[in-house]
This record gives C-alpha cells, structure tokens and sequence, in this order.
C-alpha cells in the first residue's frame, strides 16, 4: 500500500473501493464505479481528483461554517500540536480546553455554564441523555428515566443516542435499542394535520402533544426532550411562533430536562452561536459539535446548566461518564481560532443579514411543479419536492429511490453543486452553504438546482 502515498487517484479509488467502508453508504453502488475523490478545498467550493469543481453547498455536512482552506485554523492545529498533542481532561486540565469551556460559558444563555466536551454530535446527545438520568437518581427521582424527540428527529447513531432518533428506517438492523424513548410530532407546517391551522395555532397543536406524552407516560418517569432548534432530517422545519415557549412552560411544569441539540443549528447556521438566542428561550442543557471547529478537527460538547452540576459537586458523587479525545487539546486550540475567526469577520450577522436574500433565490424554484415547498432560516433550507403541488401528494418508496438516488443525488453533483438530496420523511434537497457565502453563491446554487429539477420533473 505504500505506492497509495503518491497522488495516484486512480488507484486510491481502487483502494476505497476495496478498503474504506464510507458512512451511510451503499458499497454496491462503487462495485463497478469510480469511488468521488475530493481533494481539495477553498471557501465555499471543493474540488475532485479530476480538477472539477463544485459549490459546497452543505458545508460539507452542516459543517465548515468559516469556510474551507482556513490557513489560519491550520496553523492553529499545528501549533497546539507542537506543544502538547494530548493529554485526557479525566482529573486533569490542559489550558485549551479551560480556555474554551470558559469562552463557550460566555457565550450560552442563562446559566449553561458547565461544559462537558466530547468528539462528535452523537456523543454529546449520549452524554446528554446520560447526565440527564444521573441528575435525576441524585436528586432523589430515580424513575425519570425517559426521554420524547420528535418523529423524523436525527439525534445520532450510538446507541443511546439512536433511540432518541426518530427515523426508524435507520433503526431497524440494531433493534432492540434502549428502550424508553418515545415520539411526538415534528415542526413541520406543510404537513400539518390541518389546513385550517394558522402558523401560531399549529406551534401550540405540537408543543401540547409534548405535554400530553408527558401525562401519558407519567410525569415521575420523563427525564428529558430532545429538540432541535431548527429539525434537520425531513427537510428544516423551524419552529412556529411561540413554540418553544410554550414547550419550555411544559417542561418547568413538568419537571423535565429541554435538551436543545445544536449540533446542525449551533455556531451561526441561524445567525447566531445557539437556537435559543434566534428562537428566545433557555434549555437545560445544549449539545452541540460540526460549526464548533469547522470540521478542522473533532469536537463536541455537552453543555449544561449549572443547577445540573450541582449534585456532583456534593461529597463523592461524580458523573461516571467520559471519553478518551473529550476536550482533545488541539480540537479546543482549533475551536478557538475558529470562534475568532466568527467573531472578527462578524459571521452571525452575516447570516442574518443574507438569510432574507438567500432564501428569495431559492423561493425563485417555487414555479417548477416539482417544488412544493420552500422552509428554513439563516444558512439552512430545504424544498420539498412532490408529484402533485396543489395536493402535496408526494412520492412512493419506488419512485422517491427512483428520483434521490437514481438521478438527483449523481446530477445535482454532475451539475456542480454538493448538497443532499434526502428521503428521511418525505422527498427534500437541503442547503446549508459556509457562512461566507453570498449572493454569487446563492445565483449558483439556484441555477443549478433549476436546470436539475427541471429535468427531474420532465422525467416524472
């Protein structure tokens, strides 16, 4: 394998398609075809082994929220590494990561004040889950052990953090997983159970039913709900007016834990660092990864109110939880520079000074009869596409893998733009470009999805 260290694309195909097992992918599709081989990047663009280019147009996965080829995060990382590459945070510190839980305490609402850091999204939902269940035991509720999320929620793939996962065609082959996890209805105002319902009355409709799986379990056995600010798989369904307010009331009532994850929606992609600031209210705890460092280096993080941390404060109780790169030294360094960076370039208000434009180029696709339905906010959109727009009838299992992955997904990206054509629910194509973009960006992407999805409905 030592001739793969030569810049031989044709044999590292090779070698992906005999060695790498790529995430969330089918390995037959490469059994006969050439492995995609991204190499390089810059801004809001990458490009393959062949010297094409495309626009990232999902920052790489809701990910590289400053933008690709960052020298200055490079250097950072090198820096850090020279000095001290590792060393665990189980009983010790190292400067970096006391550096960033204190930057991250400034920047949380109310008083999320303890950091507890982690290398990914699903660790961190994991970590939340966990915490939220040791909390309860130590505070003398030891039955609050059951967690709500919504239906189509994607919270992670470890197991925990599976089960809190609303998807269940993600589910099925790890069956059974931890059980106490239940669904209520998600966001989404296009699919709402009625017509008649104004935008408010439907945010109300779908916080009460939070409230009322709460009473059907039983109060004394929920520990937590599980929200995203803004709801990834499904195709971004933001929040209706009011309701996280409302499900905030509920779970003061309650007694329960609002987790708000913030592993998509966190470090800018709805102009601010959490979606709790875009949205006003205050969880317990945050869970956040991907924009924390722009993808330069792992690194997530639980984030937790501080009346949480209080029972472990108390004699020998401890929170028996933890994991080998949690706070790594160079991800903290990295994190950091990347703050900077948002900061200096004053990338919140970049996208909130955009979002209203960005979202005009992709209402522009309303007039294509494929598109149904345009939703979202900040840096984060979807369309849903369907076959029949005046009756939202959408697509059946045959013809969404006929659509997805039988041309949309290879001719969005042989058109140049990299984003994700999605089933988990009904039909969607997502965007979620670097926080760097503009309206050159925005022209782009709106054009290239329209010369697709025009082809797209002449082959429906």
């Amino acid at each position: 394998m030592s001739d793969l260290q030569s810049p031989d694309y044709e044999k590292l195909s090779g070698a992906a398609r005999d060695h790498l097992w790529m995430h969330f992918t089918r390995l037959s599709s490469y059994q006969k075809a050439e492995v995609p081989m991204i190499v390089r990047g810059d801004g809001c663009y990458v490009w393959d082994s062949k010297g094409r280019r495309y626009l990232d147009g999902l920052s790489a996965l809701f990910v590289v929220q400053t933008g690709h080829g960052r020298q200055e995060l490079a250097e950072a990382a090198a820096k850090q590494a020279g000095e001290l590459a590792y060393f665990p945070i189980w009983s010790y510190a190292h400067p970096k990561a006391v550096e960033l839980a204190a930057r991250l305490a400034d920047l949380t609402p109310g008083d999320l004040n303890r950091v507890f850091f982690t290398t990914g999204g699903s660790e961190a939902v994991e970590s939340a889950w966990k915490l939220a269940r040791s909390y309860f035991k130590r505070t003398g509720k030891p039955t609050k052990t059951k967690v709500l999320s919504r239906n189509i929620a994607y919270h992670g793939t470890s197991m925990g953090a599976l089960s809190i996962t609303g998807i269940p065609a993600l589910k099925q082959d790890f069956e059974p997983l931890v059980p106490s996890t239940f669904r209520v209805p998600n966001t989404n105002y296009y699919r709402r159970p009625d017509e008649n319902m104004s935008l408010e009355e439907f945010g109300v409709w779908a916080a009460d039913r939070i409230a009322e799986a709460i009473e059907f379990e039983g109060p004394d056995t929920v520990a937590a709900v599980f929200l995203e600010p803004v709801q990834n798989a499904g195709g971004c369904f933001p929040p209706p007016p009011g309701y996280f307010q409302r499900v905030r009331e509920i779970c003061d009532r309650y007694d329960v834990l609002m987790v708000s994850d913030d592993v998509i929606s966190g470090f800018g992609r709805l102009g601010e660092y959490f979606g709790g600031q875009r949205y006003g209210y205050t969880p317990d705890i945050i869970t956040v990864a991907k924009g924390l460092t722009s993808g330069y280096v792992p690194l997530g993080a639980m984030i937790a109110s501080e009346r949480l941390a209080e029972p472990f404060l108390e004699g020998t109780n401890w929170f028996a939880h933890g994991i080998t790169y949690g706070g790594h030294p160079v991800g903290s360094a990295v994190a950091l520079a990347n703050l900077d960076i948002m900061e200096r370039e004053n990338l919140n208000g970049h996208v909130r000074d955009n979002s209203d434009l960005f979202r005009s180029y992709l209402d522009r696709l309303s007039d294509l009869p494929i598109v149904g339905d345009v939703r979202g906010d900040g840096y984060f959109f979807g369309l849903e596409l369907v076959k029949d727009k005046a009756t939202k009838e959408t697509f059946n299992e045959e013809e969404s893998e006929r659509l997805l992955r039988g041309f949309l997904s290879s001719a969005l990206f042989e058109a140049g733009l990299y984003c994700r054509a999605d089933d988990r629910g009904d039909p969607v194509i997502q965007l979620a470009p670097p926080l760097i973009a503009g309206e050159a960006q925005f022209a782009e992407i709106e054009q290239i999805l329209r010369s697709v999805l025009t082809e797209a409905s002449n082959r429906l």
